[in-house]
């Protein structure tokens, strides 16, 4: 069976050529498939079409914050279904506004805008940094400032803004305007800066992830952002989080930029927002006259029912008290795969990752990848997901027990003996 690099969605995880799990298919080949349909969920497990039971450490990669088939969700969206699922933004949402007091009340931010994806919200922050760049900075042609090896989503511009080529291939001509330095390398990132901005304003933007998910795990340095947040500041340019992996308590706080002690001006929710519904938002502080009506609109983008599973996300988020029970569970995890990652010291460097965004960083010099090991975890019933070729990621649900992170570590133990 021929392994290939095949980017999934926005997470660039992997799959076997020749081996979707249902043939023929009327679907288009955008996607190599494990052969597994999953067709039932309960908490942080799956089943499979056979009655196969597995532990889902993919959460819909980072999505599912509060498992499959919650209760309180359930209740809620079952309640909304009977009363309103959909208008569109030429009216009045309460919904919709009830969702943006709350995020605005548990953040920096001052207003929101919603669409229905990370690459959408992605998108819409390049949009609004390229008018900032217009009407701020009067900059004719602004440049926005992104990482190597980020990763911001697929459409054409979100796809551009990531400093990974392998994306690119095939889509040419890319957006133009995006400029990379390396990730919390301030040299890289000074010189790039400076060199820019010598004959006047050119720089509207940096967008950055506050960890790389799809680029390794890769954890952002304090000294390196708060560079970053001085640099923008002194310089009236905006800084942008792409907090579509980091954001809803991923971390162990709320915000990804709170593990870093910075605000960013702008940042972009998706996946955990909604708990596996199509949600995605542009949150920003003193912004709001940037886009005008008109400027920017998304038809789907914080309809009732999407709304309705974002609320109950946030707020069962902080009725369960789910950021205390992220760290105590995202310690109790990496402190397993600390403890794997010596016992197969053949295998691993090393291990990366806050909360419950966690990795196994792959030795360089042998021949086992992450896909490997996503595949022979698959045989012991166990859910894992690709971060790159040297980085298995580990994303349970926020609402993994503990019982439920001793059995993960038991399941890994027994592929990656397999494997050693």
């Amino acid at each position: 069976m021929e392994l290939v690099d095949a980017p999934h969605s926005k997470c660039g995880t992997f799959g076997f050529v020749g081996s979707s799990p249902t043939a023929p298919t009327s679907m288009m080949s955008t996607y190599n498939r494990f052969p597994l349909d999953l067709v039932k969920g309960k908490g942080s497990w799956v089943w499979d079409k056979e009655g196969g039971k597995y532990l889902d450490a993919v959460a819909g990669i980072a999505t599912c914050s509060l498992g499959h088939s919650d209760k309180a969700l359930n209740k809620s969206l079952s309640k909304q279904l009977r009363k309103l699922q959909h208008v569109s933004n030429l009216y009045g949402i309460p919904e919709q506004e009830e969702l943006a007091q709350w995020l605005t009340s548990n953040s920096f931010a001052k207003s929101v805008f919603f669409c229905n994806s990370g690459a959408e919200a992605n998108e819409a922050a390049i949009k609004l940094a390229r008018k900032y760049g217009h009407i701020k900075r009067n900059i004719d042609n602004p440049v926005i400032l992104c990482s190597k090896e980020s990763f911001h989503g697929r459409t054409l511009a979100a796809v551009s803004a990531t400093g990974q080529p392998k994306y690119h291939k095939g889509f040419e001509p890319i957006v133009q305007g995006f400029k990379f330095f390396f990730y919390n390398d301030s040299e890289s990132f000074e010189n790039l800066f400076d060199d820019l901005e010598k004959t006047g304003p050119t720089i509207a933007a940096v967008l950055i992830e506050p960890i790389q998910g799809e680029g390794g795990i890769n954890i952002g340095k304090k000294s390196f952002f708060e560079l970053l947040r001085k640099k923008c500041t002194s310089n009236n340019v905006l800084l942008i989080f792409d907090e579509v992996q980091t954001g809803m308590g991923r971390t162990g706080t709320l915000w990804g930029y709170e593990q870093l002690g910075i605000e960013p001006d702008v940042f972009t929710l998706a996946k955990g927002l909604g708990g596996g519904h199509a949600i995605g938002a542009l949150l920003a502080n003193k912004l709001a006259d940037v886009f005008q009506p008109g400027d920017h609109a998304s038809t789907f983008g914080g309809n009732p029912f999407a709304c309705r599973a974002a609320l109950t996300v946030g707020k069962e988020i902080q009725k369960r008290d789910l950021l205390n029970k992220v760290n105590d569970r995202g310690d109790q995890l990496k402190e397993g795969l600390i403890k794997l990652s010596e016992k197969y010291s053949d295998i691993f460097i090393s291990t990366r990752g806050v909360g419950l965004i966690q990795g196994l960083v792959i030795k360089d010099d042998i021949k086992i990848t992450s896909l490997d090991i996503v595949k022979s975890a698959l045989e012991e019933k166990l859910l894992l997901v690709s971060a790159g070729t040297k980085v298995v990621r580990v994303v349970p649900p926020l609402t993994i027990t503990k019982k439920e992170v001793k059995e993960l570590i038991v399941r890994l133990d027994k592929c990656l003996m397999k494997l050693s």
